[in-house]
């Protein structure tokens, strides 16, 4: 058998490991861990990129320059979600921006999301969403903070049932209305989930973790360093030496090992304005991911700084 980049991908994946392609250098950068949408079967890299806060720069072409770079960086690292909301000011149209300067890459994952209190106004504003992109379709959509959720929901059904979108989610942050979120998770076919989740903000694992699995649902994990408050929190202490066990040489790349651990996870979005941090982000999926114990022991170290 002819040993392809996605078998071998795929082969990785399976394994829980992050390996070096067939035929790269020696020292190329790893792929990243890869994880399957229950729904479809579909392989995603486990890091994504987030652009709430750090993508909304107007109109500054030397901002949106850099913004571009960042997105070159991601994918140059393995990377395919990028996830938006027509809440995150200029984002979509910086998104749309990097994407047309570096030539529509194929790999990209639009995670996408509808966020109005008029119903009949969603399908209206994921168009222009799209437009901002620039993207034929796209890949996900999904109900932002559960606003108007009953209607966006038929209306993405819709979309999704006429292959105008791919999936269909819906979001929270912050560990809001998590008891309605659940509610929605049995009621409905969702394909992705996305919520709050790290290493201090564990209530997901009590119940929305374990029901993501059971009902067949992807995992997207916001807000993995609280808007960086958790790793500036870090900044100063010192990152214990059997972190190295799990391959993770900065606060960042512990926070996610740790999420990315979860076997609910399927990918975790950070966010970020610097190209080495996006490559540090993609590089915390490569190498070995924390087993249960070490989990423990993680979570105790933070626990106790």
């Amino acid at each position: 058998m002819i040993i392809t980049r996605r078998i071998f991908v795929k082969a990785a994946a399976a394994s829980g490991a992050a390996l070096v392609l067939p035929g790269t250098a020696p020292g190329a950068p790893r792929a990243p861990v890869m994880r399957a949408v229950p729904s479809s079967g579909e392989m995603l890299p486990a890091v994504g990129l987030g652009t709430w806060i750090t993508f909304n720069v107007g109109d500054d072409p030397v901002l949106r320059d850099e913004c571009a770079e960042v997105i070159a960086a991601f994918f140059a690292a393995g990377g395919r979600m990028i996830d938006s909301s027509p809440m995150y000011g200029s984002s979509q149209p910086v998104i749309g921006y990097g994407l047309e300067k570096l030539g529509r890459p194929e790999a990209l994952f639009s995670a996408e999301k509808v966020w109005t209190s008029s119903a009949a106004d969603g399908p209206a504003q994921i168009e222009q969403s799209r437009r901002f992109w620039g993207v034929p379709r796209f890949d996900l959509v999904q109900v932002h903070n559960l606003v108007a959720w009953e209607t966006h929901l038929e209306t993405l059904f819709a979309m999704k049932a006429d292959g105008r979108i791919r999936y269909v989610g819906i979001t929270t942050s912050e560990g809001r209305r998590h008891d309605l979120f659940e509610q929605i998770m049995r009621a409905h076919p969702l394909d992705f989930v996305q919520f709050t989740y790290n290493v201090v903000d564990r209530e997901a694992e009590e119940r929305l973790l374990p029901l993501a699995a059971e009902r067949g649902m992807a995992v997207i994990v916001n807000r993995p360093f609280r808007q960086g408050a958790l790793t500036r929190q870090f900044q100063g202490e010192t990152l214990p030496d059997w972190a190295a066990e799990i391959g993770a040489v900065t606060w960042a790349q512990f926070i996610l090992k740790f999420i990315l651990s979860h076997p609910s996870v399927t990918v975790a979005i950070p966010a970020t304005t610097r190209v080495d941090h996006v490559r540090e982000n993609v590089m915390a999926a490569t190498g070995p991911l924390p087993g249960a114990s070490m989990r423990d022991r993680m979570a105790a170290y933070v626990r106790d700084l």
